[in-house]
């Protein structure tokens, strides 16, 4: 059986857990992270926005 070569191996997924140990990580690997959540924070705030414009539309339209 060929041996595997760890530039054939699929990459894993960049995660990152909340409170998580960080010592261990290098400079690029937390840039790596913070990139992450810059863009799940942009997510986030996108969806807000639309479940808010939802909300505002709905109080509009049943508003007395």
């Amino acid at each position: 059986m060929p041996a595997i070569e760890d530039d054939d191996r699929p990459k894993k997924k960049i995660t990152h857990e909340i409170g998580q140990e960080l010592t261990l990580l290098s400079v690029g690997e937390l840039a790596e992270r913070v990139t992450l959540l810059k863009d799940e924070i942009g997510r986030l705030e996108a969806n807000m926005a639309t479940k808010q414009a939802s909300k505002s539309a709905a109080d509009l339209f049943f508003k007395k």
